[in-house]
């Protein structure tokens, strides 16, 4: 069996755990740090809205370009008195972006490129978009969006409960706000295959959460019949025990999409799989740390607020505590007595009555 094999069957038993749920105030700060951090960047940078939500024109060059991406920029920027986006493709043509600007600027601005560029303005090839189109496409995906979370905490408060819903939906609005925030801080550029790959990235969010909760359902049923675990102890088991099954799925998940990313976008310059690729990225580690760290022991907090946990909570201690001091009467050394030597524990009543026989062993002193 493999190291992470043997690790995760050990998690998975009990016998090695990492109190994740214990710890959980660490991870509430880190969470609420880098939720603020992104709340900051989309207040002060804003997203990097493409072409398709501000309208403008596409120019994409014939194949076999020598310009460079630098040169194309500064020419387009001479051309439109907009900054552009160029990006190189894989077969050596050219994709120029161009935000706000209406079709006859757009005719204007493709003559001029095209001397530029020492093109034929008949090889120069323009799209115009409209900002309409994308304001259709946002305001599909809010909707979507909506529906989406209303269904999910119907679904987990019918298949679970309420109080795994509110920490799912809380888990998925996290993974929201990081994935965005981070294209507003690096200034990834939004495009409709961003809203795709933020839609993508809730299934993947909650599938990680679900299985948590479902090993933590089957673990808690007739809790309050046992006095060895709380709630928290149950909920941190059920994370140990997935632990390795989560680790391993979001790497799995993650290796394509890195592929997309990396080689798919850097090299051969895929635009609308690298803009998808780069919010599954985000997203799926997001949704990853979010599962482990952020929803079960949120949810492990509302539960220990009821009067049955909290009633369960203090007889764990007690037993606890009751059979810690039985080990520390257990462990207790021998006393020494005065002369130094070592004196053999008391067992049973130490104070014994003095006996009444006196002479034992000697005649009653009955005359007969």
């Amino acid at each position: 069996m493999s190291k992470l094999g043997n690790l995760g069957a050990r998690l998975h038993r009990g016998e090695i755990s990492y109190d994740f749920v214990g710890k959980r105030k660490i991870w509430y700060g880190v969470s609420i740090l880098i939720t603020i951090t992104a709340i900051l960047g989309l207040a002060v940078r804003g997203l990097n809205m493409g072409i398709e939500f501000q309208g403008g024109a596409v120019f994409t060059t014939p194949t076999g370009m020598s310009t460079s991406v630098a040169q194309a920029e500064g020419y387009a920027k001479e051309a439109s008195g907009h900054e552009a986006i160029v990006q190189k493709l894989g077969n050596g043509s050219l994709r120029i972006q161009i935000a706000g600007i209406d079709t006859d600027k757009s005719d204007q601005i493709k003559q001029t490129l095209a001397k530029d560029l020492n093109l034929n303005p008949e090889k120069l090839a323009a799209d115009l978009v409209g900002p309409s189109w994308g304001e259709q496409i946002a305001s599909k995906a809010w909707q979507g969006l909506g529906i989406f979370m209303v269904l999910v905490v119907i679904y987990l408060a019918i298949a679970f409960e309420w109080r795994m819903a509110v920490a799912a939906l809380v888990a998925l609005i996290h993974d929201i706000t990081i994935t965005t925030g981070i294209y507003a801080l690096v200034g990834f550029e939004v495009t409709p295959g961003t809203v795709i790959g933020l839609l993508t990235i809730l299934g993947y969010s909650l599938y990680d959460t679900v299985v948590v909760f479902d090993s933590l359902k089957e673990q808690t049923k007739d809790i309050t019949k046992q006095s060895r675990f709380t709630y928290s102890d149950i909920a941190n088991q059920s994370i140990n025990g997935t632990l390795v099954r989560s680790i391993n799925t979001t790497v799995v998940a993650l290796l394509p999409v890195a592929g997309l990313l990396f080689i798919g976008g850097g090299f051969l310059g895929a635009g609308t799989l690298n803009d998808i690729s780069l919010s599954l990225f985000v997203g799926l580690a997001a949704g990853a740390y979010s599962s482990i760290f952020i929803a079960t022991p949120l949810v492990a907090d509302l539960k220990e607020r009821e009067p049955a946990m909290r009633a369960l909570r203090k007889r764990v201690l007690a037993k606890r505590a009751q059979e810690a001091s039985g080990e520390d009467l257990a462990e207790a050394p021998a006393g020494d007595d005065e002369t130094g030597e070592a004196t053999p524990a008391v067992v049973g009543p130490r104070n014994q009555p003095a006996s009444r026989t006196r002479g034992r062993g000697r005649p009653s002193g009955k005359r007969r």
